[in-house]
């Protein structure tokens, strides 16, 4: 899901940036947009493919999070607002703790490296 939300943002940039970034006040909105919708997409795919699933969570985890600081400072403590991007959050924590599991890209590098 996070992919088709990356793409969108990269669909229109500068409306996100105006949206999203620029109400937090930080430099370099459109930047930060890319790296935003950059961690959004390739993130994903990096939890896909279990290849690199705690880098790839842990950029999902730092987008995620300015979503949720972004929601609750433009709509105070709205749950519903943050309930589907404390969903994301808490599925990147369990992902950056606990690595990608046995089926894993990651797993077989490893259990090669180990032989």
């Amino acid at each position: 899901m996070l992919i088709h939300h990356g793409y969108e943002k990269l669909d229109s940039i500068e409306n996100f940036a105006d949206a999203f970034v620029r109400p937090l006040h930080l430099p370099f909105p459109i930047f930060f947009s890319y790296v935003a919708a950059f961690s959004e997409i390739f993130g994903s795919w990096l939890l896909i493919t279990g290849l690199g699933t705690r880098l790839g969570a842990l950029a999902i985890m730092g987008t995620v999070s300015f979503g949720i600081y972004h929601a609750i400072v433009t709509a105070g403590f709205n749950i519903y607002l943050l309930e589907l991007l404390v969903l994301y959050w808490g599925g990147a924590a369990c992902i950056v703790l606990n690595g990608g599991g046995n089926f894993s890209l990651d797993n077989l590098i490893r259990l090669k490296l180990l032989k």
